[in-house]
């Protein structure tokens, strides 16, 4: 139930979301509280792990990753005509203003591939070979749910 409606309305239109430490948090919390609710488990009943006891092996964070990347492969692969991969290879002249920069949906990537332990380039790579990239991103692609 809860893969079926609460995943699917959280992670939609997911592939495009820049995601800082503060939103995954965030997340996970808006997770645990929907998981909590559908196993009738409150704060004070002090369980430890409801992920493992509803046998849900990847969290919320995971699934949003295997998305990204999903869709990072559909962008290298697409036309250089078409928005996406502009968008993706295009350059912004000028400067940022002061401050903090900002998070950009390639800076995900880089993480994401770096929790593989592969460089972007390797990632870009692997998109051409569907079967391939879909066998790393499902197997070794997420890191296990703490815990489990």
């Amino acid at each position: 139930m809860y893969q079926t409606l609460s995943q699917s309305v959280i992670s939609h239109n997911a592939e495009s979301w820049t995601l800082k430490e503060e939103h995954k948090r965030k997340l996970r919390v808006f997770e645990m509280s929907v998981l909590r609710k559908i196993s009738g488990v409150t704060r004070r009943d002090h369980v430890q792990n409801i992920l493992k006891d509803l046998a849900i092996d990847k969290d919320i964070i995971d699934i949003l990753q295997i998305r990204r990347l999903t869709y990072f492969g559909h962008v290298i692969r697409i036309a250089p005509c078409r928005y996406p991969h502009i968008s993706l290879h295009g350059y912004i002249h000028g400067q940022r203003p002061r401050g903090i920069p900002r998070k950009k949906w390639m800076d995900n990537i880089c993480e994401d591939c770096a929790q593989m332990d592969m460089s972007l380039i390797q990632a870009s790579r692997l998109a051409w070979d569907r079967a391939q990239r879909r066998n790393t991103i499902r197997n070794k692609g997420c890191s296990p749910v703490p815990g489990l």
